[in-house]
């Protein structure tokens, strides 16, 4: 069984800031020689889910 799909809304400055982290924390996980695999899928999601709202 699948579980539900959560939505999220943020503000425009909200998602700023999550995309910021994540890139920081992207650029601690090479730093450390470790994959970045679910947080590149991540933010693909989220600049795509951007783009999507201001059309």
């Amino acid at each position: 069984m699948k579980a539900p799909k959560r939505v999220l809304t943020l503000t425009t400055a909200e998602h700023r800031l999550m995309i910021r982290g994540l890139l920081q924390f992207r650029n601690k996980l090479i730093a450390q020689g470790r994959y970045t695999d679910a947080v590149d899928e991540l933010l693909i999601k989220l600049q795509s889910r951007k783009r999507w709202w201001h059309t």
